[in-house]
């Protein structure tokens, strides 16, 4: 399907026992890479990663002790080597990992060089978000778009975007704010940048390590708000 255009896939992975599998089992057959993190697991989730990988050639079992969203990426950038697109995806399985293809089809046929999955539309599942969760994410994007005058509609994980691109903007954060972060480096770098409405349902499996409670929605709150004033004085302590 994408016979000049080599795709990996980044899923850091805590706890995800039960819904990894199924994950892993809707990846299409023309992703050549899958980078699976375990981020310090207290349950079998490695165990399930390295019996997959068994089965399944192109799945490369990582490990990354230090807890953080953000430093389970890293990780799995680190096992990147000539990836054209680079799909980031949870293993939740909230998202549909079969329709990945409306992520890469604008990078792939519209030059774009970061495509991120919207969640946050009418054909969303039923109960997929707690109201913290959503009005959390309205306030951020909210800030977003007065810093940046830019309109996102969602920061959710599921995205797609150019190797070469994802390695120019410097990611940098360990924790929740991995996503925000790769959205304010995208327009202070300029790329080329669209959200396409993808379907999303509620975990059917575990429970979130942010969102679920309301302490983590809160803490990922306040410190993503402190990111964004970080991102936007950023220069005066990064000039490069």
């Amino acid at each position: 399907m994408y016979k000049n255009k080599k795709i990996g896939v980044i899923i850091p992975a805590l706890n995800e026992e039960k819904s990894l599998p199924l994950v892993i089992r809707d990846i299409p057959d023309y992703v050549d890479t899958i980078i699976i993190i375990d981020n310090g697991s207290t349950d079998s989730t490695f165990t399930v990663i390295t019996n997959q990988a068994h089965r399944d050639h192109r799945i490369i079992p990582c490990r990354e002790e230090r807890t953080g969203y953000g430093n389970a990426c890293l990780k799995g950038m680190m096992s990147l080597s000539n990836e054209d697109i680079v799909v980031f995806l949870d293993a939740d399985y909230c998202e549909y990992p079969e329709k990945m293809y409306l992520l890469l089809d604008p990078i792939v046929e519209k030059k774009f060089d970061l495509v991120l999955a919207n969640r946050h539309h009418k054909a969303a599942g039923k109960g997929s978000f707690t109201l913290p969760q959503k009005w959390g994410t309205k306030l951020i994007i909210g800030c977003m778009r007065l810093l940046w005058n830019f309109r996102y509609q969602d920061l959710g994980p599921f995205r797609a975007i150019r190797l070469d691109k994802l390695i120019t903007l410097g990611m940098k954060d360990k924790n929740y704010g991995w996503t925000m972060e790769m959205q304010i480096r995208g327009l202070k770098h300029r790329l080329k940048i669209i959200e396409v409405d993808l379907p999303y349902r509620a975990r059917q499996a575990g429970k979130s390590k942010v969102s679920g409670t309301l302490k983590g929605v809160v803490l990922a709150g306040i410190k993503m708000i402190f990111r964004l004033f970080y991102y936007k004085i950023e220069r005066l302590f990064d000039p490069g």
